[in-house]
């Protein structure tokens, strides 16, 4: 069912080794307690990636709570999860920005490739699993990915880091210490202590130092400034919706999307990028939950493509599965959909509070320099992790070549210019090179060299939602 649990030890903490299923439950208030745990798991990311692609973070809380929700009831309760803001969509979104576009290009573009995704899913739902794994093997999904989170080292280098190097470099470094250095469920939070971190010092800083010369984000300009600013902080209500987008006043919230062509395909590489992470969560699920979650994956897919179009709809964030969250259900063993509901209905509580909206939209620059520097090469690393899960072999050339081209292009932010009025450049055209050039190359090669590998990169849950290992060989499938 999609609502509707069942009661399960007497709704107390299940005794050791037990779990609870997705359509099980405990007493409303540990329900209650472990929905506030996913809440956590999943906030810091939710909001900073927003931040870095210009939109409003208090509506991308509220849009995630109801893309969660609609997930839920389209995937029947099978499929636990969360959808919080997804990374993929950065690096096209930037790139939507360099050239002059603005946040309502943005979501329109990004709506696009939420519908794509859906389609996707229902193709899959009917025709089965084989088609993906055939068009999309892990050589061209690692890429991918890799190719995004790393055409991104830009962003970091000339809009966020020069804001304020400092704190930037204490903040990453926090960072990486936290991730590594701590336990748990802590270490998989180590972004959002980071954030904090970063905008605790940046106050202290501004108390202690002064007022910065720098880059300001806010102008354009090098100019003296505040690194931290409470005015719009102290100017928020506490109770309202996020507000409706003025350009002139440089406000972004709510808005309805505009549609270009041009924009609309620097984005959609993010689409395999979602798929990959999707199916991974899926997977990832199955496991934990010992139950064959195969005949939901198109479904999961189609969900969160649905989702990301409700979200982009009104100007939100695109949406996708939380890794983080599955860490939540591995520490408690807790796999009950109730506590995602909750949490989603949390998430709308927060986007309704204009004064936390106010708090995270007030983020230095400094701090999101030493956050993404750190983020972004997680997301593109992730390219690897999927390699070398399902042992992909770049001795053969028909994984070395075309891959080596599409990233180049990618991080290169390399441009076609194909009429006056249109071009290709970037993550864009880093995909097509390397998906269709993989394709070709593998059309035209010995057979010795068209052997096939693992099929697609699932299972494990990596950074964001990102996939991670089972590698599948014809019916059977075994663990890397």
């Amino acid at each position: 069912m999609a609502v509707g649990w069942k009661l399960v030890y007497d709704g107390k903490t299940p005794p050791p080794g037990a779990a609870v299923a997705p359509d099980e439950r405990l007493s409303w208030g540990r329900t209650v307690g472990l929905g506030a745990q996913h809440v956590v798991a999943m906030f810091g990311a939710t909001f900073v990636f927003p931040l870095v692609m210009g939109l409003n973070p208090q509506l991308a809380i509220m849009m995630s709570g109801v893309a969660t929700i609609v997930f839920l009831l389209i995937v029947q309760g099978k499929v636990p999860s969360y959808l919080g803001t997804s990374a993929s969509f950065v690096g096209g979104v930037a790139a939507i920005r360099a050239q002059g576009g603005d946040s309502a290009d943005v979501t329109g573009a990004i709506l696009v490739s939420g519908a794509v995704l859906a389609v996707i899913g229902l193709l899959i739902h009917f025709l089965g699993s084989g088609v993906l794994h055939k068009v999309l093997p892990p050589v061209v999904t690692g890429a991918v990915v890799m190719l995004i989170g790393f055409n991104l080292a830009p962003v970091v280098a000339n809009i966020y880091w020069p804001q304020d190097q400092w704190v930037a470099l204490i903040t990453m470094t926090a960072v990486i210490l936290m991730a590594v250095g701590l336990r748990g469920f802590l270490g998989r939070i180590a972004i959002f202590l980071g954030l904090i971190i970063g905008y605790l010092l940046s106050w202290l800083f501004d108390g202690i130092f002064g007022k910065i010369t720098a880059y300001n984000a806010g102008t354009g300009k090098v100019d003296t400034h505040d690194r931290l600013s409470f005015a719009g902080v102290k100017a928020a209500d506490w109770v309202g919706f996020p507000p409706h987008s003025d350009l002139a006043k440089g406000i972004t919230g709510w808005h309805a999307p505009s549609f270009s062509v041009t924009f609309s395909l620097l984005v959609l590489p993010a689409v395999i990028a979602l798929i990959a992470e999707n199916t991974g969560h899926v997977k990832a699920v199955a496991e934990m939950t010992n139950r064959d979650l195969d005949p939901v994956m198109g479904r999961a897919i189609a969900a969160d493509g649905i989702g990301t179009v409700i979200a982009s709809a009104v100007g939100g964030s695109p949406t996708t599965t939380y890794a983080e969250n599955i860490g939540v259900m591995a520490a408690t063993r807790v796999y009950s959909t109730a506590a995602y509901y909750v949490a989603a209905v949390v998430a709308i509580l927060f986007g309704l509070c204009p004064k936390f909206g106010a708090i995270v939209s007030a983020t230095p620059g400094g701090v999101l320099g030493g956050i993404t520097v750190v983020l972004y090469g997680m997301i593109g690393l992730l390219g690897a992790k999927i390699w070398k899960e399902n042992a992909v072999d770049f001795a053969n050339p028909v994984n070395l070549v075309p891959v080596a081209a599409g990233i180049i292009i990618a991080i290169g932010n390399t441009s076609l210019k194909i009429s006056d009025n249109f071009s290709l450049s970037g993550i864009a055209l880093g995909t097509i090179v390397t998906l269709v050039a993989y394709h070709v190359s593998r059309a035209i090669a010995p057979p010795e060299l068209r052997e096939e590998g693992a099929l697609m990169a699932v299972g494990r849950p990596g950074v964001h939602g990102g996939p991670g290992a089972t590698v599948e060989r014809g019916a059977g499938s075994h663990r890397a």
